[in-house]
């Protein structure tokens, strides 16, 4: 007996943690590994990424300083120009789309009926499709000649666009691509509607309030922090999430109708070997969206809960 208690005194102080303690040495021990990953992979040449703009670099001399004559460069580019400006005006059409669109369907489904589940499901499969598979997938959904929209517009009787040929159309056919990817928004609005108490309903429907009424009352209200909090998501993930679609459907084409930053970014550093400007235009990438959104974020201010205690 003696041996077998002196056995278990090493797990004592273990064991005389608190609960709070020992959870949060499991969690610790759980993200542990990824955290490390995440320095490792992203955040370390995310960093020599951003000290690489004040340099010019490519690859096969030393890197040799520059200050920020980099940035007076790629500011003067009439390419950036380019790039910069579809870039906004790509997110300006792709994220209200998104946004309302992952709003419209969580709302016509989020009630608990029969084959709801097979919808959702649809909803959100084409959130995981690889993104090489799902541009390849509206590369032929767009072809003019004989592609399934076109056949269906000649069916109605509608005009047939050349949708990734002309300059007009090029961008906002990446838009409507980028439309049917509001999976992961759809269950985020999911679940801000299942979080609604249907107290509230009940109450409102009590003293005569239509549907339109508890939708702007209620609803709009209380899954305003939820759709603050797509917005700045799909800020973040339809500024970046371009360089596939580009790449591989346009080339940046035509007539630079489609060339965004991811893709310019990718050429400056890879095709040209220009990595300081490659940097340089990723940095400013990235201050550019910090900006907007702490713009977003002064501006949506107080929509969410708040502790009036």
């Amino acid at each position: 007996m003696g041996r077998a208690a002196s056995r278990r005194e090493p797990l004592r102080p273990i064991q005389s943690l608190g609960a709070g303690t020992r959870y949060r040495l499991g969690l610790w021990a759980l993200t542990g590994p990824f955290l490390i990953g995440t320095a490792a992979l992203i955040g370390l040449p995310a960093l020599l990424t951003f000290a690489l703009a004040f340099f010019e670099y490519d690859a096969l001399s030393p890197p040799s300083w520059r200050g920020f004559e980099n940035f007076t460069q790629i500011f003067h580019e009439r390419v950036f120009q380019i790039a910069v400006w579809n870039s906004a005006v790509f997110v300006a059409i792709a994220v209200p789309l998104r946004v309302f669109g992952a709003l419209g369907l969580a709302l016509l489904l989020h009630q608990r009926r029969r084959g709801y589940g097979l919808y959702r499901v649809a909803v959100f499969l084409p959130t995981v499709v690889p993104d090489i598979a799902y541009a390849l997938i509206w590369l032929w959904i767009f072809n003019p000649l004989f592609g399934p929209l076109n056949l269906v517009l000649g069916f109605l009787g509608l005009p047939q666009p050349a949708w990734l040929v002309n300059p007009n159309t090029a961008l906002v056919s990446i838009a409507i691509m980028s439309l049917f990817q509001i999976g992961e928004g759809f269950v985020l609005l999911l679940a801000g509607l299942r979080s609604i108490p249907a107290d509230y309903y009940a109450a409102g429907s009590v003293y005569g309030a239509g549907r339109l009424q508890l939708f702007r009352y209620v609803t709009l209200p209380l899954l305003a922090p939820w759709l603050v909090l797509l917005t700045i998501r799909d800020i973040l993930v339809t500024s970046q999430n371009t360089f596939t679609a580009a790449y591989l459907m346009t080339g940046g084409g035509p007539y630079y109708a489609t060339l965004f930053m991811p893709l310019l970014i990718y050429e400056e550093a890879f095709d040209r070997f220009r990595f300081g400007l490659g940097s340089a235009m990723m940095l400013s990438t990235f201050v550019a969206i910090g900006i907007f959104l702490y713009l977003v974020f002064l501006t949506v201010r107080g929509w969410g809960y708040e502790d009036e205690s």
